[in-house]
């Protein structure tokens, strides 16, 4: 199994500085991971950097909160894809799938993939840490029915990250067809190997170069 091609080699931190993108964007080139994620702000650098080469740029829409309406998320989409990215993670409306607005939801995560579609991939981040399982797997039923390419666990900013049983319930739910990415709190090959026998396959990670090198990071996401 080639772990290196099942990471988002991650930095979304909010003073991340240019050296730090362009030192992530080198670590990704050396060891071929899937991705380089980072924020919108850092998607043309990162275009520029991985021309090329076989790492995609992968951005975060709506994040963290996931709280900006579908149109804003849908022009994010679009001005991300214009800039080079090639796999988007947007953040579910987290507060409208609480308060049961299953139609909003819907709509959040279809503007999202109509603005993609046929441009970039999208992973659904349903922040498994604030929902009941049954939230979950509605979540998660929804992002399929709306046609996304992934469902993802979180995003690495609020009160919990991955855990196993929340890949494997995503998993179950969405059947073998739809990716499931676990991210927040994956910092050993030990993790990562965990959340794919849960049914991961994708991990996100700013963890990557010391997974590779069987380290354990100390990093939250």
């Amino acid at each position: 199994m080639n772990l290196a091609s099942m990471i988002d080699h991650t930095l979304l931190r909010a003073d991340a500085t240019e050296a730090e993108v362009a030192k992530l964007i080198e670590e990704a080139k050396t060891y071929v991971f899937a991705s380089v994620c980072v924020n919108p702000t850092w998607v043309a650098f990162a275009a520029e950097r991985l021309a090329g080469t076989e790492v995609k740029v992968c951005t975060v829409i709506g994040f963290p909160l996931g709280a900006s309406t579908p149109e804003t998320k849908a022009f994010e989409t679009v001005d991300a894809i214009e800039k080079g990215a090639q796999e988007i993670d947007m953040v579910l409306n987290i507060g409208a799938l609480k308060s049961g607005n299953v139609e909003l939801v819907e709509r959040d995560v279809r503007a999202v993939v109509e603005a993609a579609a046929g441009k970039a991939l999208v992973k659904v981040i349903i922040e498994t840490c604030l929902l009941t399982d049954d939230e979950k797997v509605l979540a998660s039923e929804i992002s399929v029915r709306a046609g996304a390419d992934f469902v993802k666990t979180s995003t690495g900013f609020s009160t919990g990250g991955a855990t196993a049983e929340d890949v494997a319930l995503m998993r179950k739910t969405v059947g073998p067809d739809i990716g499931v990415k676990a991210s927040g709190g994956v910092r050993s090959r030990e993790d990562m190997e965990k959340m794919i026998e849960a049914g991961a396959t994708r991990i996100g990670a700013s963890s990557g170069v010391k997974i590779m090198q069987g380290e354990k990071s100390d990093s939250s996401y």
